[in-house]
C-alpha cells in the first residue's frame, strides 16, 4: 500500500448559495494553492501520482499548485452537495438555510445527522453512497504504486477521517468545520490499513505575513 496526502481545495466562492456558483476559486484560493505547491516542491516531497475530483475548484487548485504531474480526474473524489442538501432540508423540514458563519456552524451537524438517517428525500445521493465511493476510491489509490496527492474537498476529507478513526457523525461534522483551505491530511498504511498521520497541516500559511490566508470557507 502507498500513503495518500489529501489536499483541500483553495478558497472558493464562499458567498454563493448554489453549487455551481460556489464551484470556482477566489483570487485568494489561487494564491493559497500556488503557495502550497511551492512549499511541497521546496520540501522535496516525493509524490508519484496526482488525483483530483472533477469539480472546477479541484481542477483550479491542482493547476495553481504546478506539481508537474499529470492529474487523474475521478468524480468519486467530488464533494457532497451541501448547498443542495441544505435547500432540500429547508423545504422538507423547515430548517432555515444558514445566513452567517454562526448559523452554518450549528446547521452542518444537524444536516449531516439527518442525511445519515435518510431523512432528506431531495438529497442528490444517500449518505451511505457518499461513504462507499470514498472508501472505494481511496482503497484503489492506496493499492497503486507510489505516494499520491489527492486534491478534493473538506467534507470528503472529514468522512475519510471518520472511516479510518470510526468516528460518529457529530465528530465528522466538527472535523469538516475545522478544515482549512489547502490543508494537508495524510493517510499512511500501517498493518494493512490506512491510518491518519497528519491532519489540517498548513505550513505554507504559518508565516505571520500569510495568516490572513488561513481560511475555512
Amino acid at each position: 500500500m502507498s500513503h495518500i496526502t489529501l489536499i483541500r481545495h483553495g478558497q472558493a466562492n464562499s458567498g454563493a448559495t448554489d453549487e455551481q456558483s460556489y464551484d470556482k476559486l477566489s483570487t485568494l484560493g489561487h494564491q493559497q494553492s500556488a503557495w502550497l505547491g511551492a512549499h511541497l516542491k521546496a520540501q522535496n516531497q516525493h509524490h508519484a501520482r496526482l488525483f483530483t475530483g472533477t469539480l472546477r475548484r479541484h481542477v483550479e487548485t491542482e493547476a495553481a499548485m504546478q506539481m508537474g504531474l499529470t492529474p487523474i480526474r475521478d468524480a468519486r473524489l467530488n464533494e457532497l452537495e451541501y448547498l443542495t442538501l441544505a435547500r432540500a432540508m429547508e423545504k422538507e423540514h423547515g430548517v432555515p438555510f444558514p445566513t452567517d458563519q454562526a448559523g452554518f456552524t450549528t446547521h452542518l451537524p444537524m444536516l449531516f445527522a439527518a442525511w445519515q438517517r435518510d431523512e432528506i428525500a431531495g438529497a442528490p445521493e444517500r449518505f451511505c453512497e457518499f461513504e462507499a465511493r470514498i472508501s472505494d476510491v481511496l482503497r484503489e489509490i492506496a493499492e497503486g504504486d507510489g505516494p499520491a496527492l489527492v486534491v478534493t474537498s473538506g467534507g470528503l476529507i472529514a468522512c475519510a477521517m471518520r472511516q479510518v478513526l470510526r468516528l460518529d457523525i457529530g465528530a465528522m461534522a466538527q472535523l469538516a468545520l475545522a478544515i482549512y483551505n489547502t490543508s494537508q491530511h495524510r493517510l499512511f498504511p500501517i498493518g494493512g490499513q490506512l491510518s491518519p498521520t497528519m491532519f489540517n497541516a498548513i505550513p505554507h500559511l504559518e508565516d505571520p505575513s500569510r495568516h490572513f490566508a488561513q481560511t475555512h470557507v
